[in-house]
């Protein structure tokens, strides 16, 4: 496809800096995922801060079961990648729970297995803020000397009283300070955010994107919240306590938050895939094509790209 985009980090019509694009001049080409679970819990889950997790987290409600041993996780992974791509490159992604909660020993055992998986060139680790101690930042900054390493920060959003609402269990201070050391120690950082929480307004999840805009994070992650079987949301949908986003607010909010981040971040998700047994709303985040496209067009109506209104 020729150049159509006036962006600076895009080799198609794009207005934004995606994962393919980062990937391509990082890496020469595509990296796919695979998706384990190193059987990891959390500090809302399992009593430290609070019981069955955050409102929106179906972790806590005794749906999942315990995962398969890393080795077997791994080899069904590279199965399913490799009848995409015979000669896949693979970033193997801990995502479920909180993947630094736990012994500095354990976790060294987990990442290093699947880093000596056959076509394994780097780790992505999903995490908590307040789950990263210094031994545990310590075994990070080894591994990231070594391999290709993102650790995936949840934040969700800047705003502590909505935070509170659904039981996130650290204030944002929390966040910015394991997020400092992170850069200190030179680990790409992606930010976890989800637009569409309750008692949050368009403003409120632009707002949030331009506090983090200002860290110029290396990536960012945009959620939409999704409604899922199990959830205390769950309940609250059904009561017609919350409504979930319609999908043009969501298309206008993220067209906003693309906006006010600095264009060198790059955009990990812009979506998110709610797993189609468990969700309950917005049934039209189903259709991801549609919504990405529907990005992209309002995004080419504004003659808007990614950094537009970025202030450092």
């Amino acid at each position: 496809m020729p150049q159509t985009s006036p962006f600076r980090y895009a080799d198609d019509n794009k207005r934004y800096h995606t994962l393919n694009y980062y990937n391509k001049h990082r890496f020469g080409g595509r990296i796919y995922k695979a998706v384990l679970d190193g059987g990891f819990t959390c500090p809302t889950i399992d009593g430290t801060k609070g019981f069955g997790g955050c409102d929106f987290c179906d972790g806590g409600s005794g749906a999942f079961t315990k995962p398969l041993p890393l080795p077997e996780q791994l080899a069904l992974e590279r199965e399913r990648i490799h009848k995409q791509n015979a000669n896949a490159r693979i970033i193997a992604y801990f995502q479920a729970h909180t993947c630094t909660y736990g012994e500095p020993s354990h976790l060294r055992e987990l990442y290093e297995t699947a880093l000596a998986a056959p076509d394994v060139i780097g780790l992505s680790i999903g995490t908590r803020p307040d789950c990263l101690p210094e031994d545990v930042l310590s075994l990070l900054a080894e591994l990231n000397g070594r391999t290709h390493l993102t650790v995936e920060l949840g934040l969700q959003t800047a705003h502590d009283a909505t935070a509170d609402l659904f039981g996130r269990g650290y204030p944002y201070t929390v966040f910015l300070h394991s997020y400092e050391r992170l850069q200190k120690l030179g680990i790409r950082t992606c930010i976890h955010l989800i637009d569409g929480l309750p008692g949050e307004r368009i403003e409120d999840m632009v707002e949030t994107a331009r506090i983090v805009g200002k860290l110029r994070p290396q990536a960012v992650k945009l959620q939409l919240l999704h409604i899922l079987e199990g959830t205390r949301y769950a309940t609250l949908w059904r009561e017609g306590s919350i409504r979930p986003m319609e999908q043009a607010d969501y298309i206008e909010t993220v067209v906003q938050q693309l906006a006010v981040l600095p264009p060198e971040t790059v955009i990990e998700r812009l979506t998110g895939d709610g797993e189609k047994s468990r969700l309950l709303a917005p049934q039209w985040s189903m259709d991801k094509i549609r919504t990405l496209g529907s990005i992209d067009k309002r995004m080419a109506e504004l003659d808007l790209v990614q950094g537009e209104d970025f202030r450092q």
